[in-house]
């Protein structure tokens, strides 16, 4: 009888090293997990590579790597597993930790551990990120900083408005001046990132595609289109619109129980609050100016709807659109408009 041999592997990363966890199943015979450290940088992945061989590791469908997201520290890793066909799941924090339950102590060999023991539980649910995009991820970088010097230029609007409720000083016109040339330059910044993320766009035929494919959906505008790319991978993993509406946090959930709870539905405070801005503004757009959502948001008020109630259901229905478009490769067409 030929021996058959699974691999589990969980790594804590951070910026300076990772830990990593190491679970050999030989023929359903779970044997001790194995731990090493090694330092977050191109030696380290080296090092990482030598001893996955020395354990005569497979880089195949029967080894499953698990790690957190981390935004940035896990990249090189990505990289990594990319190149050397090696499957990584890339899980949500939360999703993970909460699937542990009760647990004591932390540091970063157990952590490392527990995401060993979870790649292994959950081995047939458990999907392999898509391979690491460089274009994608530039794209994705330039959103980031694009969004960061959205949020600062904000700020020091809304520190000048508010100095003008107090008296007129002398001093008062001394900051303004000295907070123009930082708003100037901040606008030239998001110019510029505008520009590279257009130029991006325009030379990548994938991603093109699903931006052009997302801007036909009402409301959605360039920059949500993007963030839609950027949150979803270029839509690779092939999400439900249920899935990334739940992630928008925009899907009303259940509160009940038994008699005694019989609260109403509502969206979860988990969120990416980002989107679930964009999405809010793209809604007040589709109801302004497209009428099917005009009418539909003054048909549900009219019947006693709670008007944000409304508007999330509206914010549901634009992402319900966007990954339909998407996956079937097809524009928005809108029914009301066609005559019968």
């Amino acid at each position: 009888m030929k021996e058959s041999k699974q691999f589990f592997i969980g790594m804590d990363v951070s910026k300076l090293w990772f830990d990593v966890s190491l679970m050999i199943v030989i023929n359903y015979q779970k044997q001790a997990i194995l731990t090493q450290r090694f330092n977050n940088t191109i030696q380290g992945l080296q090092q990482l590579h030598q001893w996955l061989q020395q354990h005569q590791v497979c880089f195949n469908e029967n080894s499953m790597i698990v790690i957190e997201n981390t935004g940035v520290y896990h990249r090189l890793i990505w990289q990594y597993c990319s190149t050397h066909n090696l499957p990584l799941h890339i899980g949500n924090a939360a999703a993970i930790k909460w699937s542990l339950g009760i647990t004591r102590g932390k540091n970063d060999k157990i952590d490392s551990q527990r995401l060993c023991m979870y790649a292994a539980r959950q081995a047939d649910e458990l999907k392999a990120t898509p391979a690491l995009d460089p274009v994608f991820m530039q794209l994705k970088d330039l959103m980031t900083s694009r969004t960061r010097l959205v949020k600062q230029l904000h700020s020091i609007k809304t520190y000048l408005k508010e100095l003008h409720s107090g008296p007129e000083t002398s001093l008062l016109t001394i900051i303004e001046q000295s907070h123009k040339q930082a708003i100037e330059g901040i606008k030239k910044s998001i110019h510029k990132i505008e520009e590279h993320i257009a130029d991006t766009i325009a030379n990548n035929a994938g991603i093109k595609r699903n931006y052009e494919l997302l801007l036909t959906v009402p409301g959605i505008g360039r920059f949500t289109a993007v963030y839609l790319i950027c949150c979803t991978n270029n839509f690779a993993a092939k999400h439900t619109g249920k899935q990334l509406a739940s992630y928008a946090g925009v899907v009303p959930f259940d509160h009940t129980s038994g008699t005694s709870i019989k609260g109403k539905n509502r969206v979860h405070k988990m969120a990416n609050k980002d989107l679930k801005k964009m999405l809010h503004l793209c809604a007040l757009t589709a109801i302004k100016y497209y009428p099917e959502f005009t009418e539909y948001f003054n048909r549900k008020k009219a019947e006693g709807k709670n008007g944000m109630s409304v508007l999330n259901a509206i914010r549901n229905k634009l992402i319900l659109r966007a990954v339909a478009v998407v996956n079937k490769q097809t524009s928005y067409v809108d029914y009301t408009k066609q005559v019968a």
